[in-house]
């Protein structure tokens, strides 16, 4: 389960693609989730999906 709060979802992410993930597709694979929606939530706290970095910022 994924946090419901956008800042505590910005740091569950950015923790997970920096830990267990080598891109933004494969965590949503994994965790199940939407990535639109997943990147539409953190778009709402002005948080978008760097590639190379690999991390909302």
């Amino acid at each position: 389960m994924i946090p419901k709060d956008p800042v505590m979802l910005l740091s569950f992410v950015n923790l997970k693609l920096r830990d267990f993930y080598g891109n933004l597709d494969v965590l949503c694979e994994e965790l199940d989730v939407s990535r639109t929606e997943l990147e539409r939530k953190l778009a709402g706290i002005d948080y978008h999906y760097d590639k190379e970095r690999n991390q909302f910022v």
